[in-house]
């Protein structure tokens, strides 16, 4: 029994981290964790980490995920080049999202089965409090409009533009959903994205794995809290 609990906590999260891809390994990414920054949060509200929310059945709480967030925002409040800070909210109600038939009858299905009411819904998309608390003036706090980009139909593009961002730090939920897709995106408009992998989180932990490893094969760099630190504190060090 002890052998088989051992097993199960090490599959998803920080044991799930892929080596860096060869042409990662090219970079000096403390360098580029100088340059001008955003932090981004994707979906890290109640409903992934209460047991009462919608999608609570996940037990994000408990995989690790939320304070490994938290180190990489104190990292980044401490770091003068991280210049934007965004919270993106991604509701599981979704009735008045502008969408197509496809959509329609997808988000249809994610909530047919639930009962919440509209105090519970908005409930349900609120910030997790340990984040909230995080939160400054100054931050921006949006949802997502888009199947599984930030990029479409929000204020983040104009915010990135403005404050002349350069790379995009992710943490979130879903890995292989928002946070693969913003990856994707933020390469597509030209940033340079980098995942933290144990800030992140599958709807199932031995999901995890296969995502990193597509992400950094050809998207971004996945790397840890612990290793983001290390390399925020190494380019700062630098740089004076």
């Amino acid at each position: 029994m002890a052998l088989v609990e051992s097993i199960e906590k090490k599959i998803g999260g920080i044991h799930a981290i892929p080596e860096l891809a060869p042409q990662w390994k090219k970079l000096d990414l403390a360098e580029i964790l100088s340059r001008r920054a955003a932090f981004v949060s994707v979906s890290q509200n109640k409903s992934l980490y209460e047991s009462w929310g919608a999608q609570g059945h996940e037990n994000h709480r408990k995989r690790g995920n939320l304070p490994a967030t938290i180190k990489v925002v104190e990292a980044a409040r401490n770091a003068a080049n991280f210049v934007s800070f965004n919270w993106i909210g991604y509701s599981v109600f979704r009735e008045d999202y502008p969408k197509t038939i496809f959509d329609q009858v997808q988000y249809e299905t994610w909530v047919e089965k639930l009962n919440f009411s509209e105090e519970q819904k908005a409930k349900d998309n609120e910030l997790v409090d340990e984040l909230q608390a995080l939160v400054r003036p100054g931050d921006l706090q949006f949802n997502e409009l888009a199947l599984q980009t930030a990029f479409v139909g929000t204020q983040l593009p104009l915010e990135l533009a403005r404050k002349q961002v350069e790379v995009i730090v992710f943490t979130g939920i879903h890995l292989d959903w928002c946070i693969e897709g913003n990856a994707r995106s933020a390469r597509d408009h030209g940033y340079l994205p980098i995942i933290i992998g144990d800030a992140t989180g599958c709807a199932k932990p031995e999901q995890e794995a296969a995502a990193m490893e597509r992400i950094n094969n050809y998207f971004a760099p996945v790397i840890s809290a612990d290793t983001f630190v290390k390399l925020l504190n190494q380019g700062t060090e630098s740089a004076s």
